[in-house]
This record gives C-alpha cells, sequence and structure tokens, in this order.
C-alpha cells in the first residue's frame, strides 16, 4: 500500500527540474547535472568524512563529527522515504546545517589543529575547513528552502 506521503512526494517531484540548486531534485540525475567541480567537492568531502573514521575510537571530537555525517544519511533517508519529502538540495542543505553544528561548534570550541601538531590536527583543520566551505553554500540554500516550504516570502 503506498502511503500518502510516497505519493504526494512522487507527484511533487515531477514538478522540479534535476540540479543542485536549493529547489532542484538532487538525486542521481540532479548530482549528474552538476558541475564537474561541484562533483569533484561532494567526494572530497566525503573522503574528509571518512578519514574521521581513523580517529573515532580515541577522539570524542571524531566522534561528534563522524556522528554528524551518519546522522545526515539516516534523516535524510527518512525525510525522502517515510516522511515523502522531495529530495532537493535546500533540504540537504537543511539537514547538514542541523546535524553537522554540534560537531563543528566543538571543533571551533576545542580548536585541536592548533594544539595537536600530528595526524589527528591536521585532519581537524581539514574538516573544519571542509565543514566551513560547505555552510556558505547551506546556509543559503536551508534559507530559500525554508522560505519556499514555509511560504513565507522573506527572501522573495
Amino acid at each position: 500500500m503506498t502511503s500518502v506521503f510516497a505519493l504526494a512526494a512522487a507527484v511533487a517531484v515531477q514538478d522540479y527540474e534535476a540540479g543542485h540548486g536549493a529547489l532542484q531534485l538532487f538525486n542521481a540525475e540532479g548530482q549528474q547535472a552538476t558541475p564537474t567541480w561541484v562533483q569533484y567537492w561532494l567526494q572530497f568531502m566525503l573522503l574528509s568524512f571518512a578519514l574521521g573514521l581513523i580517529f573515532v575510537w580515541k577522539r570524542s571530537l571524531a566522534r561528534w563529527v563522524v556522528g554528524g555525517f551518519v546522522a545526515t544519511i539516516i534523516l535524510a533517508t527518512v525525510a525522502t522515504g517515510p516522511l515523502g519529502l522531495a529530495p532537493l538540495g535546500g533540504l540537504f542543505a537543511l539537514i547538514h546545517l542541523i546535524t553537522w553544528s554540534p560537531g563543528y561548534v566543538c571543533l571551533w570550541k576545542v580548536r585541536p589543529w592548533s594544539s595537536e601538531k600530528n595526524w589527528y590536527g591536521r585532519w581537524s583543520a581539514l574538516i573544519t575547513a571542509v565543514i566551513t566551505f560547505s555552510f556558505i553554500f547551506d546556509i543559503r540554500d536551508a534559507a530559500i528552502y525554508l522560505d519556499y516550504m514555509l511560504g513565507v516570502g522573506v527572501l522573495s
């Protein structure tokens, strides 16, 4: 039996074009429609988070960062699956802001890149830069998405 959410999502998906914008479908087709540099960036970002797995057994800060990445996958799966939300770029941006912020705040509070001159310190600098760069785009896209979904019209 198809849920009402899934049916509404299937209809809603038809209303959007594929791409990497806040109000574009960021599914497999949308990822292929993105510029090459964005595709490389996504791979680099994935690698940067995956490198955190090296440190999760001994570093609680790495657990926060990697846990935020895992939470992103779970929340995105629930949002676009059972909840039936269209997989728009702005939705993923909003999920990044929600799930990555705790680890990001901890990174800035502890600043291991300034006190640890080892691979962990280097990774912490890298992942802080990666999240910062991502947030530059995510904040804008999440605001556009929320404005659109809530019908506030502030950004119009």
